[in-house]
């Protein structure tokens, strides 16, 4: 049974094409993963399809009653709300239904026996209801999906708007999951998530018995949960049966044999070119050079999509620091609360660390310690001598509503155009990215613009705060291999084990010094 029919569907932002008569069905019960590079359209089509935006052209239509849950990764959380509040939202439906029973049982005293007829009637067909959906377990089921995705340790009456970024969209994860829609739409769920919590979501997706579409540039995640790939790349949408790897396989296939077709077809248009070129003029031959004319202007030309530039990630050394980075001396880190016990820990010139432990232990307000951004609540921070740092913030805060090329130009007002758009080109933004305001782009891109500007300046410590989220495959080896040849200090929050193995030296696990209960 077909749940969404998209049908000719074309879409842009100004003149960036993103779709071209691109067709989608889905199919109940189907699991499939959403792929393509960064900028692409993948958020787009879900946004179209959710009817935040309204395409160009083009038809979407869902199957009736069908009910959708979509996990959006600009999604926010109200303020004055409770962890428990949100979570149990996820059943407002069931809840409006008990209150209309509460309504039925205080009017039952003053109904006419034909009103209390047809009041015990309703009474019946709700309490059908709200035991079919397991009203009664509800406490239970939201206990149960907290504890999954580490929430409970926070409080149910923690309030929301204090979330960290991971902790938020645990939180927004864990209610689309209460809901259990007909489709769940997922745009990079594990961004934030530890690697628990993922083994969790690949465990329940795997059990799912309902449809999802998936996006996620985590590959051994996706290879866990998804029977089919539908590649996204120059304006088109393609489907392939099987998970990433096999998509790769006959991706990689296809791709030999269109550039193969593409040659041979070029070849014969060279020689029945000439041929024209040669004949047209002479009598004897001109017949034979406009039937060669014809066949040209008949031929479906093949056409090879343009490459999409890839990255060139490079992280300059600045001169050598001390022997230490940074020491610390019973440094207490947190907010209003400690979130960690008395630290005495030191980084050490040429060191490459990864921080590990699930969201909301400390591993941002560590770093943000120790860069002086957040005061201690005990004991001190030592910096060493001649540092350069460079730090790479794991969400940045409000629209941006500064051209790319403006916001490079802000951080480095030396620079010629021409320096600032070869920067960015590194970094594998086209011309049309270059120009376009930084909101406007996909997550990947906007890290990319990020990056740049590390790429730019000299440092001999680099503070990475989950780099890898939103980026595509591409992005992400070409930032493993930068990373790998930078020959400064490292201290890298990663949440992807397969990233940072090859990088670091050393692994510091929060969990062990961290005053929050796991």
């Amino acid at each position: 049974m077909s749940i969404l029919n998209v049908e000719h569907l074309t879409h842009g932002f100004g003149d960036r094409a993103i779709f071209d008569d691109v067709s989608f069905r889905l199919l109940k019960g189907e699991h499939i993963g959403l792929i393509g590079a960064n900028g692409e359209g993948k958020s787009t089509f879900f946004n179209i399809v959710t009817g935040k935006l309204t395409p160009d052209e083009g038809k979407i239509e869902w199957a009736r009653n069908v009910r959708i849950g979509y996990l959006d990764q600009h999604s926010s959380l109200e303020k004055g709300r409770t962890l428990e509040d949100v979570l149990k939202s996820a059943f407002a439906w069931l809840f409006e239904m008990e209150e209309r029973m509460n309504q039925i049982c205080d009017s039952l005293g003053e109904a006419s026996p034909e009103e209390m007829d047809a009041m015990m009637e309703e009474l019946g067909v709700i309490q059908d209801m709200l035991t079919l959906h397991d009203f009664y377990t509800v406490d239970a089921k939201v206990e149960e999906v907290a504890r999954a995705l580490g929430l409970l340790e926070l409080g149910l009456s923690h309030d929301v708007a204090d979330l960290s970024g991971g902790q938020r969209m645990k939180v927004l994860l864990a209610k689309l999951l209460l809901e259990k829609p007909d489709i769940l739409l997922l745009d990079e769920p594990t961004n934030y998530l530890d690697a628990e919590h993922i083994a969790w979501l690949t465990r329940y997706l795997q059990e799912y018995e309902n449809a999802f579409i998936l996006i996620s540039h985590d590959i051994p995640f996706l290879n866990n949960v998804i029977n089919l790939i539908y590649h996204m790349e120059n304006r088109r949408l393609d489907r392939y049966v099987g998970d990433y790897d096999k998509f790769q396989e006959v991706y990689a296939v296809k791709k030999s044999q269109l550039e193969a077709a593409y040659r041979r077809q070029q070849q014969e248009i060279s020689e029945l070119k000439d041929f024209v070129a040669r004949n047209k003029a002479r009598v004897a031959t001109r017949n034979m050079a406009m039937s060669r004319q014809k066949k040209l202007d008949k031929m479906e030309v093949i056409e090879l999509a343009a490459e999409r530039p890839k990255p060139e990630f490079s992280f300059p050394m600045g001169k050598t620091p001390g022997k230490y980075i940074f020491e610390t001396d019973g440094l207490v880190i947190g907010y209003e609360e400690p979130l960690s016990v008395p630290l005495h820990i030191a980084l050490e010139r040429g060191h490459k660390v990864a921080l590990t432990g699930a969201n909301g232990i400390g591993k941002t307000t560590l770093l943000k310690s120790i860069l002086g951004l957040i005061p201690a609540l005990e004991g001190s921070v030592t910096r060493g001598e001649n540092l350069e740092i460079g730090y790479f913030e794991q969400e940045i805060k409000g629209e941006n509503k500064r051209t790319c090329i403006e916001e490079i130009w802000e951080e480095f007002p030396a620079f010629s155009q021409y320096e600032v758009r070869a920067a960015l080109a590194r970094c594998g933004l086209t011309t049309k990215h270059i120009e376009s305001q930084v909101r406007v782009l996909s997550g990947g891109e906007q890290a990319k613009v990020r990056l740049c500007k590390l790429m730019n300046r000299s440092t001999n410590i680099l503070l990475l705060d989950e780099p890898t989220n939103h980026l595509d495959v591409d992005a992400k080896e070409e930032l493993k291999r930068a990373l790998k040849e930078y020959r400064g200090s490292m201290l890298l929050i990663c949440h992807e084990p397969e990233f940072y193995r090859d990088i670091v030296g050393e692994v510091w696990d929060c969990s062990k010094w961290t005053t929050k209960i796991l």
